[in-house]
């Protein structure tokens, strides 16, 4: 399909900055079988209602043509459904498991691949491993004798306590 014939729309609600973009655009070049796996989408009028980052990026690219297949139709969509699924094809349902990435993967191509790590500069190394999550536990207890007995059953002496030894103690 010529590029050409692709519309970008207009009222896209979501913008890729220089650095995401560079790697958007290496992603593209690096890994084309990508695009087969998750094509542009785009309505009856080839308007784009998935993938305007990545038609911008092919454009970029100097691409002037791409496969089919790079391609998806979605011309059966009414336009409640096309801006639904505008909004949730780029929805972040799920989160990531932070200590799955950190010992399963390699920091440095995660990052190229696109993903944001927390706390990350450009030009940083951040080591996974010392990314944690905090968990609020509150406990309500009918007394003050009640809650000091909880601390106590806990191992704790303040309002807090670390998340890794109350799982360990929950078990």
């Amino acid at each position: 399909m010529k590029l050409s014939e692709i519309k970008s729309n207009p009222d896209n609600p979501r913008v890729i900055k220089d650095d995401k973009f560079k790697r958007l655009c290496n992603s593209i070049k690096d890994f084309p079988k990508m695009m087969e796996l998750r094509p542009i989408v785009i309505d009856a009028d080839n308007v784009v209602l998935g993938g305007n980052m990545r038609l911008k990026a092919l454009q970029f690219l100097g691409f002037k043509e791409v496969p089919n297949s790079w391609v998806k139709r979605a011309d059966t969509l009414t336009d409640e459904e096309k801006k639904r699924f505008i909004i949730t094809d780029n929805a972040g349902f799920g989160e990531w498991d932070w200590d799955v990435l950190a010992n399963e993967w390699e920091q440095e191509q995660l990052i190229e691949w696109g993903l944001d790590i927390p706390n990350f500069e450009p030009g940083d190394i951040v080591e996974l491993e010392k990314i944690t999550t905090t968990y609020n536990l509150n406990i309500k207890c009918k007394t003050p004798e009640e809650l000091e007995d909880m601390k106590l059953i806990l191992g704790v002496t303040a309002n807090s306590i670390d998340a890794t030894r109350l799982k360990y103690l929950l078990k």
